[in-house]
């Protein structure tokens, strides 16, 4: 994966204690409709949103953080899968928006895009649909700048909000071009998740991490999303990097597919996203228990 970059503006397409468990329970519910320099980047004065309060509530705990990705409306009951997965040991949950040319993702989440828009499936239901997910976890949307173009930052930003989305990932919007974006969704209460490739400068990591709300998604490789058989070198290097310059959650997404890979990355990253594995599951026929399966076999290796 190169520097995030933003696609054609067009107008088309450790486990816790009882008490801290009840405290992280209430903090959902409260969840509304390197030349680097050294140390990290004070958070103090910055408007923490649901996302990020729930996210640091439990990595304080001593808990690592498991994103489990799935793509809305790849399989009936969808938001039974949300469900299952956060059932299942989830911290949140990351739901991607179907989307013809997903620039990010490689051919797992791209054929689970188009099965999706397929069986009709649309952003907007996606999204309205959302406000019924009753997850009990902080629910993130990974769309693309096209579509968040088109609707309108405001109008965008303030749908996810009124639906319960608790944070947005908009992967193809670079640093420099995002303040709008970001301004709207923070002021709609909903946290902007920004990325950290491994070719990212160190410079760069920390004005991204200053701009950054939720947590910092470290991308684990260079390249699109998928399935590896081995966790890169790389991965690791990068929750490092990140964590060096501030003290939002790092969580490491591309090419975690194992629970294995995921405790090997967590030596050093605060959490990880797993999205390939899980949707090729959905692919294959899988529904709810089987991604609950694997979300709790890398719960189980991180506890």
């Amino acid at each position: 994966m190169t520097e995030p970059r933003v696609a054609q503006r067009s107008t088309g397409s450790t486990s816790t204690s009882e008490r801290g468990a009840a405290d992280i329970t209430q903090e959902v519910r409260n969840v509304g409709p390197t030349g680097m320099e050294p140390g990290p980047v004070p958070r103090a004065g910055h408007p923490v949103g649901p996302l990020e309060r729930v996210l640091r509530l439990r990595r304080d705990a001593g808990r690592k953080l498991v994103v489990p990705y799935v793509t809305a409306g790849v399989v009936d009951g969808w938001l039974d899968v949300v469900r299952a997965v956060a059932a299942a040991g989830a911290d949140a949950v990351e739901v991607g928006l179907p989307f013809s040319d997903p620039i990010m993702d490689g051919p797992t989440i791209q054929q689970a895009s188009l099965v999706a828009l397929q069986r009709g499936m649309t952003p907007a239901t996606a999204v309205a649909e959302l406000a019924q997910a009753d997850a009990g976890v902080p629910i993130v949307v990974m769309t693309y700048y096209n579509l968040v173009f088109r609707s309108g930052e405001r109008r965008f930003a303030r749908t996810l909000a009124a639906s319960g989305v608790a944070g947005a990932i908009v992967p193809d919007l670079p640093l420099e071009e995002s303040e709008g974006w970001r301004a709207e969704a923070g002021a709609a209460g909903v946290d902007g998740v920004l990325l950290v490739a491994p070719s990212t400068p160190d410079d760069r990591i920390r004005r991204i991490c200053e701009a950054c709300r939720g947590f910092v998604y470290g991308v684990g490789v260079m390249g699109v999303t998928g399935e590896r058989a081995q966790l890169a070198d790389s991965a690791r290097h990068v929750a490092r990097r990140v964590r060096a310059v501030t003290d939002l959650p790092v969580c490491v997404g591309v090419g975690i597919t194992t629970p294995e890979q995921a405790a090997d990355v967590c030596q050093d990253a605060d959490g990880v996203v797993v999205g390939s594995a899980l949707v090729r599951r959905l692919l294959d026929g899988g529904g709810p228990d089987a991604a609950a399966e694997l979300v709790a076999g890398i719960r189980a290796a991180l506890d």
